[in-house]
């Protein structure tokens, strides 16, 4: 099948919109101006109003709110747990538990909403498909439990996992308890519809860059006593952060509702599921009996730009409905209504970071990785610290105080990235079909790993 990506998003479809909010005319002030409307300037705008009720937050989105990746990605709403080994890797021990305590704060507040959003707290399964793969789910057992958390990632063998979904082709697996799925469009709306309840003062179709400490817009400008980036991956280009993230495409593919098959297959419990790959599968079902599957391989890009390869590229499209012909062949006859892609902003390290531009008052956050629907919580509460002047425990968080590693200037990034990202994929894919790779391809996949960098979706 000949899988063409389309706009928009079925998620934004489904979910309807609102009347776009007016865009900005004239000059404003305010006590905090947010350049972008997705997850982590509307979870900001919340936390600042919370925290300070007089403070006046103007918010500027260049579309509708969720236009960007927000209103693109597969609804997995969870914090660190299922992210405890590689981020310890990062952060230690102490860094990675403090993460993880913090994201079980993300589900609840999704929770206390009060929207429905299609909030559905299945767990997230991580599954091994070839031999390669057992490593991951290893891996996430040991780290678990040599941090005193064993509960947080109970390893299954083949059978415990055929309970939950059945798949010839699924090893063995590990089941994370903190994990939900949600409806994005729908989460984006109860977020806007909060935001505004709040009193926030939103500027929609009204695109903005910084002149020092001025907010300048085609029609206004705002000048505000702390400014909040947080566009996410349209700002790898920006000089202050990127060194440290560049931007990968990421497909999803979104079938017809077959709620026979899943109870054919038996995955009925609405587990969101990856697998053990670098550049994973990931997969979920929806209240309708839809199935989600996405591949984290498209590609990568260059000096900040946002084009027509992170919304029209047919290649990783279809890669995502392969992966969901072989993880799920008893989905086979699962008709594919919809396919869409969006960039996704991959931090050096795989962790998101939040700062401060030196000498001013500009904040920022990016660098999710591919999990931004909840740490964007965490980044909202850190944001809004940070553009209210306190320090506490939300900024005191590795994700606001670690030195973030640095990638390759352009055009070395871009080019060393596409070099290893064909190398990775190759040996996957080789991996999958039970052959191995060619020794020079084997050579380049392991560059990051030597360089104690990362690359790819995990």
């Amino acid at each position: 099948m000949d899988v063409v990506p389309q706009l928009p998003p079925w998620w934004l479809d489904e979910a309807g919109a609102d009347e776009p909010a007016p865009a900005l005319e004239g000059d404003a002030q305010a006590d905090v101006c947010i350049v972008g409307g997705g997850f982590t300037g509307l979870w900001t705008a919340l936390a600042v109003r919370e925290r300070e009720p007089s403070a006046r937050v103007v918010m500027l989105e260049a579309d509708r709110c969720g236009a960007g990746p927000s209103g693109r990605n597969g609804g997995f709403v969870h914090g660190y747990w299922a992210g405890l080994a590689g981020a310890r890797r990062v952060v230690g021990s102490e860094g990675a538990l403090a993460l993880a305590r913090a994201g079980e704060r993300i589900i609840p507040a999704v929770r206390a909403l009060g929207a429905d959003v299609w909030l559905r707290e299945g767990g997230m399964l991580m599954v091994s498909t070839t031999p390669t793969q057992d490593g991951a789910i290893a891996d996430a057992v040991r780290v678990a439990e040599e941090l005193g958390a064993p509960d947080e990632a109970v390893p299954l063998d083949a059978g415990q996992v055929a309970e939950r979904i059945s798949s010839p082709v699924f090893r063995s697996g590990v089941f994370f308890r903190e994990c939900g799925t949600v409806q994005p469009g729908r989460l984006l709306r109860g977020l806007r519809a909060a935001a505004l309840g709040a009193g926030v003062e939103l500027h929609e179709q009204t695109p903005a860059s910084l002149r020092d400490a001025l907010v300048v817009t085609p029609r206004g400008n705002v000048r505000a006593r702390s400014v909040v980036i947080a566009v996410n991956a349209a700002a790898s280009g920006w000089r202050p952060v990127r060194r440290h993230v560049t931007n990968f495409g990421s497909y999803v593919v979104l079938t017809v509702p077959v709620p026979e098959l899943l109870a054919e297959i038996g995955w009925t419990g609405g587990e969101a599921v990856v697998d053990g790959r670098m550049f994973l599968h990931y997969f979920r079902t929806t209240n309708d009996g839809r199935v989600l599957m996405g591949s984290g391989s498209g590609p990568i890009g260059i000096g900040g730009r946002i084009d027509q390869r992170f919304t029209g590229d047919r290649p990783t499209a279809a890669r995502a409905e392969r992966g969901l012909r072989r993880l799920l062949p008893g989905l086979r006859t699962a008709r594919i209504e919809r396919a869409w892609g969006g960039p996704i902003d991959v931090s050096a390290d795989h962790l998101p970071f939040f700062g401060t531009v030196p000498g001013t008052s500009v904040h920022y956050g990016l660098g999710y990785s591919g999990n931004g629907v909840g740490p964007s919580y965490l980044g909202g509460q850190i944001l809004a610290s940070f553009a209210l002047g306190l320090r506490d425990d939300w900024t005191e968080l590795p994700l606001a105080t670690r030195r973030v590693a640095s990638l390759p200037p352009e055009p070395l990034k871009h080019l060393g990235g596409g070099l290893v990202r064909a190398a990775i994929m190759a040996c996957e894919e080789a991996d999958e079909q039970g052959t191995r790779a060619p020794l020079p391809v084997r050579a380049a996949a392991a560059i990051p790993r030597v360089l104690r960098m990362q690359i790819g979706t995990r």
